[in-house]
């Protein structure tokens, strides 16, 4: 009987390319587990207007360890028109399956690394003034709070009378206390101060962890005063009581991007609300490679589910052989291996993706900056499955 039991979800596009690259490096580090199907995707809600069914929701419950693929969402109006007619004007609406499963169980602590790669050609560089180059050593960690913010999904177009006799209520509303119903859509940031501190100390404690001398905490409480207020009062706290010996550095969203096109090898663990996190692992995936370098990692007290942070590609889904980078799945695999404990065969699985990148001579179509498409391993790519040879030659070495 296997030590573990991994549930998963390939789900749309390229996920179904990717996925299978991820399970056989999982093999070859000897990572003993059994892997079982599950179902999720735009597939699923075209048929039965679900698209994280209570089938694959029941396996999460019981296995506790998820790694999922990629994920087709679109929006309102578009994912309406693809439903099955036989379900249309049945009062199903479509949630985003993945930010349906971190609420549903509570995931609410998402870690995203962007760490640079020795020799990949994407790498942020940046001119010296004597004309030439260099390149920074980027290994940042993004905290980014899962469940809340403006990802909790309270939101109205046209909102009901109770709601907009509250907004009404705040004296900041009435510039818009004339617009129509049917004009008006109403989002709802919302920060609590639990999520905030669990968020908060995970940072902190990972910065510990790992030697870091400070943590930054990225909002914007000049504007958003209340909820990115609470942010910074909750870190405040907890760096003053718990964490006195790591800095607590606080920047502005805004400042923060501007930061990153600066100096950002000194930026090692950011956290952030959700949205404000989003931004953020995007921008600094774009440091490191790009979307194909960068894993994720939902975590909750008992279930946690890792993923790339790439979307579902679908203009790629029917090339074979596929083309696709998957290098942010097997990290994300490697994420999943070091959250049960197996650090040793966590960091084999880093240290050998590190060893193929820095070698160059089996690069993907992003890595050569070509467009993607049929075409591009007569230009010399690499297809998934080689790039994944070679992360399993070096593992055997």
């Amino acid at each position: 009987m296997a030590r573990y039991t991994v549930v998963t979800m390939p789900g749309d596009g390229i996920g179904n390319q990717v996925m299978p690259e991820a399970l056989r490096v999982l093999k070859a580090v000897g990572f003993d587990a059994d892997y079982i199907h599950a179902d999720i995707g735009w597939e699923l809600w075209r048929s039965e207007g679900n698209a994280l069914p209570g089938r694959t929701i029941d396996l999460l419950a019981m296995h506790k360890l998820g790694l999922f693929g990629a994920i087709t969402s679109k929006p309102k109006k578009e994912a309406e028109a693809e439903l099955d007619p036989k379900l249309r004007d049945k009062g199903y609406v479509y949630y985003s399956p993945i930010v349906t499963m971190r609420q549903r169980f509570n995931l609410d602590i998402c870690v995203r690394p962007c760490v640079g790669f020795k020799g990949n050609p994407l790498n942020y560089i940046r001119k010296r003034p004597d004309g030439g180059f260099e390149e920074p050593q980027i290994n940042a960690t993004i905290f980014r709070q899962n469940t809340e913010g403006m990802y909790s999904g309270i939101e109205w177009t046209n909102p009901p009378d109770n709601v907009r006799a509250a907004l009404d209520s705040h004296p900041r509303f009435k510039a818009f206390a004339n617009v129509p119903g049917q004009d008006l859509a109403v989002s709802a940031r919302i920060i609590t101060r639990p999520a905030a501190h669990r968020i908060i100390t995970a940072a902190f404690e990972f910065a510990k962890k790992k030697g870091f001398k400070a943590v930054t905490i990225c909002e914007k409480p000049n504007v958003v005063r209340e909820t990115s207020g609470l942010m910074e009062e909750v870190a405040r706290e907890i760096q003053k009581t718990r964490f006195p010996d790591i800095q607590l550095w606080r920047n502005n969203i805004d400042a923060q991007l501007m930061w990153l096109n600066k100096n950002p090898e000194d930026f090692n663990v950011i956290v952030a609300s959700n949205l404000f996190g989003d931004i953020l692992s995007d921008a600094f995936a774009g440091l490191i490679g790009g979307l194909g370098f960068a894993p994720s990692g939902n975590v909750g007290n008992e279930i946690a589910v890792f993923e790339p942070t790439h979307g579902s590609a679908p203009k790629y889904a029917g090339l074979n052989p596929p083309i696709v980078n998957p290098i942010a799945t097997i990290l994300a695999a490697a994420m999943l291996v070091e959250h049960v404990g197996e650090s040793d065969k966590a960091k084999k699985i880093w240290d050998a993706v590190g060893a193929v990148v820095n070698e160059g001579k089996v690069r993907t179509y992003d890595m050569m900056r070509l467009t993607g498409g049929p075409r591009v391993l007569q230009q010399g790519a690499a297809s998934t499955p080689v790039m994944t040879d070679a992360i399993l030659a070096k593992l055997s070495v």
